[in-house]
């Protein structure tokens, strides 16, 4: 309980003067001034009654004028909250004035209890209120005061105050002082190192974002080099697979349930590009891209996307997706293809040339619930893979091509083999 109404009441402390359009930086300025006021009360009000009680009148007086001033000064930032600046300002200057007529009254840093050492609050406070730069001036000026205190103490004359008194009263300015510099400085580092974890978050959050766009290695170049991005690879595969039936089942559905099944069914393909540390391209509508052997060759690129292929057929197969059973087109096909980054904003990592053509035109050419793959790619696969030859088809500008269906692994002979042709609806508009 006591607890709790202690911290309301520095909460309360720090909004004095606060108004609701402040900034965060204004609200934060105005909290560390208000805050360093009250805690100063303690430590003016010890001297005054101290100089009172051992028949040092003038400083005495000093002491209680500066204690009213920061009272009326206080309640007026918090009846007249724009009155801020000035607020500010009155207190960095009332400490110098304060020190100097003292300077002049008592003389010397032991005579008053090293009561200079408190005008550290001063270039702390411009640090704070202002630039880096108006801080120095009034750091200047505190180290101009510290000179001179200590200067006046060879031709000060006694010091009315008892010599532990004395002592006193410097231990109490020395861990006064340090108290509000580590006060400010444990504030200061402390948001520093939340802002360095908020940062850390942040960028760990565009990191992954990144990779979630482009692949590991490309994201690394972009990040340090401002270049284009354009190789050239001579053996890599690609895969693409679509829904067969995909446009009349789209206009049965609503458009929340439609993005929900591909979602569904293109997160399992996601984790199997994971699996096999294969790139995914991209999704164009309905229609799934992912190659291997890019951006970081590989020589077994046509049979990692192969036992991928048949994943993703197999798990198509044997699973139902919003109580619908799907079929996919999967084509792939095996060559020499470009690779870069396209865009200023919203790029994407592509691919380019006749092998993503042609492997395109094995996927829109093909039949539900097969995988059809061209020469190119059956020469790398046939010693692992099972395929079945289809035969020749004519492929949109390519002509008669000989195509087969991978029907399985050489040493899974259970899979199940390749369906009969299933209807198949117009290609995806976004075709290459």
């Amino acid at each position: 309980m006591q607890t709790n109404l202690l911290q309301n009441g520095i909460r309360a402390i720090a909004r004095i003067g606060s108004q609701p359009d402040d900034s965060e930086e204004l609200r934060v300025k105005k909290a560390l001034v208000t805050s360093s006021v009250f805690g100063s009360f303690f430590s003016i009000s010890l001297f005054a009654i101290t100089y009172t009680l051992f028949d040092a009148q003038a400083v005495g007086i000093l002491f209680w004028g500066w204690l009213a001033f920061q009272i009326i000064n206080l309640a007026i930032q918090a009846l007249v909250p724009a009155f801020y600046r000035w607020f500010a300002l009155g207190q960095l200057l009332v400490f110098v004035l304060v020190t100097i007529i003292r300077m002049i009254v008592l003389g010397g840093f032991i005579n008053a209890g090293g009561q200079v050492l408190f005008v550290v609050i001063v270039p702390l406070g411009a640090l704070i209120l202002y630039s880096a730069r108006h801080s120095l001036y009034w750091f200047l000026i505190y180290l101009m005061l510290v000179a001179a205190d200590i200067a006046m103490q060879f031709y000060a004359p006694p010091s009315p105050l008892p010599h532990g008194i004395q002592l006193v009263l410097l231990a109490i300015s020395s861990i006064v002082s340090a108290l509000f510099v580590f006060g400010i400085l444990f504030y200061f580092v402390s948001q520093r190192d939340l802002a360095f974890r908020l940062l850390r978050g942040e960028q760990e959050k565009s990191e992954t974002l990144l990779l979630n766009i482009l692949p590991h290695d490309i994201a690394a170049i972009l990040k340090n080099e401002q270049r284009l991005i354009a190789d050239h690879f001579d053996a890599a595969s690609i895969l693409f697979a679509d829904v067969v039936n995909f446009t009349p089942m789209s206009a049965t559905m609503t458009p929340t349930e439609l993005v929900e099944l591909l979602n569904e069914v293109f997160s399992y393909f996601d984790s199997l590009v994971e699996k096999y540390g294969l790139e995914k391209i991209k999704t164009i509508g309905d229609c799934y891209m992912v190659a291997s052997g890019v951006p970081r060759p590989r020589a077994d690129h046509a049979q990692v996307l192969t036992r991928m292929a048949l994943e993703m057929r197999d798990y198509v197969r044997q699973h139902e997706f919003r109580e619908r059973s799907l079929a996919f087109r999967i084509g792939l096909n095996s060559g020499a293809v470009v690779a870069g980054v396209i865009g200023r904003k919203k790029f994407i990592y592509d691919l380019w040339g006749d092998a993503v053509n042609t492997a395109s035109r094995m996927e829109s050419h093909g039949q539900g619930g097969n995988i059809q793959i061209t020469r190119a790619t059956h020469n790398l696969v046939k010693d692992d893979f099972m395929c079945e030859p289809r035969g020749t088809v004519n492929i949109k500008g390519k002509g008669e091509m000989e195509v087969w269906f991978v029907v399985g692994q050489k040493s899974n002979v259970t899979l199940t083999p390749a369906q009969p042709s299933a209807p198949t609806d117009a290609p995806t508009a976004a075709r290459r």
